[in-house]
């Protein structure tokens, strides 16, 4: 299927790992042209390495802060046309609540929901003049069932759903649209350092431990795995497509099932 990205201009923020790179390779590879955003120049030259030797001929690379406005604003100077705005830019940490100071809960919401929210506003104008562009945001399952043992990151991740049906409603009758994506447990570089981190302790595989977090901690799972990366990128690839030109305003769950609702 031709999804009819091929030059569209597509910003992923947080991509050179983990669930961020599986989209910015997946749009790479359907033609558009990525830029890849990390913290370091050396994380950034790696990822848009790797993209360029799967195949992906138009990338290109960012490095800097977009939780920060000049890291945004520095961006936006640089490519003010973009079309497909991906905000993948998040932080998580297991931490018992009475154990969160503020500090935590105000850098959770200026990573994980104003970075977003930053961006968007810097990038409609041009989006506005086009009368086309995608904006989403990579929420979480955690939005809709917040994980008791880390109530900052799914406070951030409800805030992004609220923020994306707002927005939609704002571009509504226009070619923008504005999604939501939910992924459920997935493999990212971060998600898999943590529990191969906790399977050693128990002194199991990561196998082992998988199939021991399904049956306790996710036990409405209907995949009983981890997601991969690339299993949300071919969502979130679609979404931002001309193809998905009536969806809108949605939460769109890729969540294995996790989330025991028919709606």
């Amino acid at each position: 299927m031709d999804l009819k990205l091929t030059n569209k201009l597509a910003l992923v923020s947080g991509s050179t790992a983990g669930i961020g790179y599986a989209i910015a390779a997946a749009l790479a590879g359907e033609g558009a042209q990525v830029i890849v955003n990390g913290r370091s120049q050396a994380s950034v030259d790696s990822a848009v390495s790797q993209i360029k030797s799967a195949g992906g001929k138009q990338v290109q690379g960012f490095a800097g802060d977009l939780s920060t406005a000049a890291a945004a604003e520095e961006l936006i100077r640089r490519h003010p046309n973009i079309e497909i705005l991906v905000n993948n830019l998040g932080i998580f940490e297991p931490k018992a609540f009475d154990e969160i100071p503020d500090a935590d809960w105000t850098r959770f919401f200026e990573v994980n929901v104003l970075s977003g929210v930053r961006l968007a506003r810097l990038c409609l104008p041009a989006m506005r003049r086009a009368n086309w562009g995608r904006i989403i945001f990579i929420s979480s399952e955690s939005a809709v069932q917040i994980p008791s043992e880390m109530i900052h990151y799914g406070m951030t991740k409800t805030a992004q759903l609220a923020v994306s049906r707002g927005l939609a409603e704002a571009v509504a009758g226009t070619g923008i649209t504005v999604n939501s994506i939910l992924p459920g447990p997935t493999k990212s570089r971060g998600v898999g350092d943590f529990v191969d981190t906790l399977a050693k302790a128990d002194g199991k595989s990561f196998s082992e431990f998988e199939m021991d977090f399904f049956e306790k901690v996710r036990p409405t799972s209907l995949i009983k795995r981890f997601a991969s990366p690339d299993e949300v990128a071919s969502m979130v690839t679609y979404i931002a497509s001309p193809l998905a030109s009536a969806t809108t305003g949605a939460a769109l769950r890729v969540d294995g099932g996790v989330v025991k609702s028919a709606f």
